[in-house]
């Protein structure tokens, strides 16, 4: 061996490539889109086909994404929380289109009663509008404030937190069968 490495970059290769761009943004932005899809997505294969899916849209439109950092990670948030809306969507579309059996939840062991009511949570936040589950779960589950998922969604203060208190009130009525009355 010379010593040498074995990938040296030429000197005639632009700094802003679009693989070298591409690989930028992986490295930098990957954990955090992953971190967000894990809450919004029912299992981690889901997630991670969720920032697959993301990238996958940064690529077809590499020059819209704008530089800085704060300013990628925007951009990749809004897409993926809108590809997972767009599911929800159409998971929407086909629970209208099939019939839907519910059966009464009885208080089994512990392991089962976890289960279900894991169950429970993600069936209530199905209820939930795209946008509305979105900014649930990112206050309450990744702890994001008011102010920064506004930031990210491209809305005002104001609307995230009227969606965060009727997304709320909309989970705590689809959790009452779960519940019972809660005050």
């Amino acid at each position: 061996m010379s010593g040498q490495p074995a990938v040296a970059l030429s000197a005639d290769v632009p700094y802003d490539e679009p693989g070298e761009r591409l690989a930028k943004l992986f490295d930098a932005h990957e954990d955090r889109l992953y971190s967000l899809a894990r809450r919004l997505a029912p299992s981690a294969a889901d997630a991670r086909d969720l920032v697959q899916e993301t990238f996958l849209r940064a690529v077809q439109s590499l020059k819209a994404v704008p530089k800085g950092f704060a300013k990628e990670e925007a951009w990749l948030v809004r897409v993926l929380v809108n590809i997972r809306r767009d599911q929800w969507r159409k998971s929407a579309v086909r629970r209208r289109s099939a019939a839907t059996l519910r059966a009464d939840v009885t208080r089994p062991s512990n392991v089962e009663s976890a289960l279900m009511a894991k169950q429970a949570v993600w069936a209530a936040l199905d209820v939930l509008r795209p946008r509305r589950r979105a900014i649930v779960v990112m206050h309450e589950l990744e702890g994001m404030s008011v102010v920064a998922i506004a930031s990210l969604l491209g809305l005002s203060a104001i609307t995230v937190g009227w969606h965060l208190s009727m997304g709320r009130r909309d989970l705590k009525r689809a959790l009452k069968p779960y519940i019972g009355e809660v005050a």
